[in-house]
């Protein structure tokens, strides 16, 4: 593998950097781009080979007839002699020549306007060396003050000899139809490249739309494969996938509430048994540890189900807040609520709200204050913020809290409430809508969690 020197890598990473980033505008670059640069060639190189050829003709062609006219002047400078050879050229040549006694050559050039300075420079450059071949006398010339005409002055005996010719006949004048039919040509081409591109990647942007409309739970029934082959085939496979997704979240939703059915019932039994026996402290232990079993059974079936088969739909985030917020404040702990009543978002609302149960519950097990703050940063993303005063989680272990069975206590003490799987409930939750949860150290001195949602 050949490497690049410091310089090419720069280069390169300015390249990159400088590339559009979208599909429709790369795609455009690759066909335009080599139109364009063929089109510029073509141009070059017909005014390069054949405009300025032809032009250098012509200029050769209109000097050697003034050169002509001049020395048939010199040979014979009367009045009746001039008179003859004007007409001679006028009927022959094109040429208007007109003798100006007393007058004497302009010191300067018209200076052309700037926009046609780089097209008239090289008709001045022919005809000027075309002159100079063919005159020994001192001249001057102006191809800009007249739309048709070429004005031409030489300095003779007792005055100047005035030369308008024809334009055609200085240089071609059909070098701006042939750049107006290649600027034609390219605009053409782009806007069918324009048509064709955006039809593709429209089909692209489609399937991405779909993908990640189900990636959040919604679905998209409108939806059906179009565009190229390739992008068919891949849309295909996506409805197959999501297919075997959905079959496999109904057969599991199936499995796990026969599951729970089957688990509740000898629950159910035993806890009628307990609840029938003489209290003592014996059955009030086996009372704790049947409640224990039964939440931990809850949290098992809640994080299997990831609560999949629910709709998602547009709804408020304070209402969700407040109820939520009620059970933490029944823990005891104090909770404050800063949201908009009108922000919105859409979520699945039983997942959305048993995320946000599990880090309010959390935070309030670990901190007397609690802080549930939502705002929209952007037009498409909303940021609900928990803050509690609690001992937090050091920075190093954030990740880990987050896998499942996970508990932060080296022990693992069973007395604790909890199985390890609040973090992981929420986490799953909030990238089953498109966004996700992040810790952080709170302001309030504990465990910052913020669930981040498209909006």
């Amino acid at each position: 593998m050949v490497k690049l020197p410091s310089s090419g890598k720069v280069l390169v990473r300015w390249l990159k950097r400088r590339l559009p980033a979208t599909l429709f505008a790369r795609s455009l670059l690759i066909i335009v781009l080599p139109v364009a640069l063929m089109q510029i060639a073509v141009t070059y190189v017909f005014f390069d080979a054949h405009w300025q050829t032809v032009t250098a003709r012509l200029s050769e062609g209109l000097a050697g007839d003034i050169a002509w006219a001049v020395e048939t002047y010199k040979d014979d400078p009367s009045p009746e002699s001039f008179a003859r050879l004007s007409q001679r050229a006028e009927d022959s040549m094109g040429l208007s020549i007109a003798l100006q006694p007393g007058r004497k050559l302009p010191l300067k050039r018209r200076d052309p306007p700037v926009l046609l300075e780089a097209f008239f420079a090289p008709i001045d450059r022919s005809l000027d060396r075309a002159l100079s071949e063919r005159l020994d006398a001192p001249f001057w010339f102006d191809t800009t003050r007249y739309p048709a005409y070429v004005d031409i002055r030489v300095g003779v005996q007792g005055g100047v000899m005035r030369v308008l010719a024809p334009r055609e006949r200085a240089f071609a004048t059909q070098g701006h139809i042939f750049v107006l039919w290649m600027t034609v040509a390219t605009v053409l081409l782009t806007a069918i490249a324009l048509l064709f591109i955006r039809n593709q990647v429209r089909a692209i942007e489609r399937l991405a739309n779909a993908a990640e409309a189900f990636g959040r739970g919604q679905d998209a029934p409108a939806f059906k494969p179009h565009g190229a082959k390739e992008v068919r085939a891949a849309a295909h496979a996506f409805l197959d996938m999501r297919g075997r997704i959905q079959r496999h979240i109904e057969q599991r939703t199936a499995l796990l509430a026969s599951v729970s059915h089957d688990l509740r019932t000898p629950l159910t039994r035993l806890k009628l048994a307990l609840a029938l026996a003489e209290p003592n402290k014996r059955t009030a232990e086996m009372k704790r540890d049947l409640a224990e079993m039964e939440h931990m059974v809850d949290e098992y079936l809640a994080f299997a189900r990831g609560e999949g088969g629910e709709a998602a739909e547009t709804l408020r985030l304070r209402p969700l807040i407040e109820a939520v917020s009620e059970g933490a404040r029944a823990l005891g702990a104090q909770v404050t609520v800063r949201a908009d009543p009108d922000l919105e978002a859409t979520a699945r609302p039983n997942a959305l709200k048993r995320a946000l149960a599990n880090l309010v519950l959390n935070a309030a097990a670990h901190g007397e204050r609690v802080e549930v703050s939502a705002r929209r940063v952007t037009g498409d993303t909303v940021e609900i913020t928990v803050d509690d005063d609690g001992p937090g989680i050091p920075a190093e272990r954030h990740e880990e809290a987050f896998k499942a069975f996970a508990r932060l206590d080296e022990s693992r003490n069973q007395n604790t409430k909890g199985v390890g799987l609040g973090l992981a409930i929420a986490r799953d939750v909030a990238r089953g809508h498109g966004g996700d949860i992040t810790l952080d150290r709170s302001p309030l001195g504990g465990l910052r969690a913020v669930v981040r949602l498209p909006g």
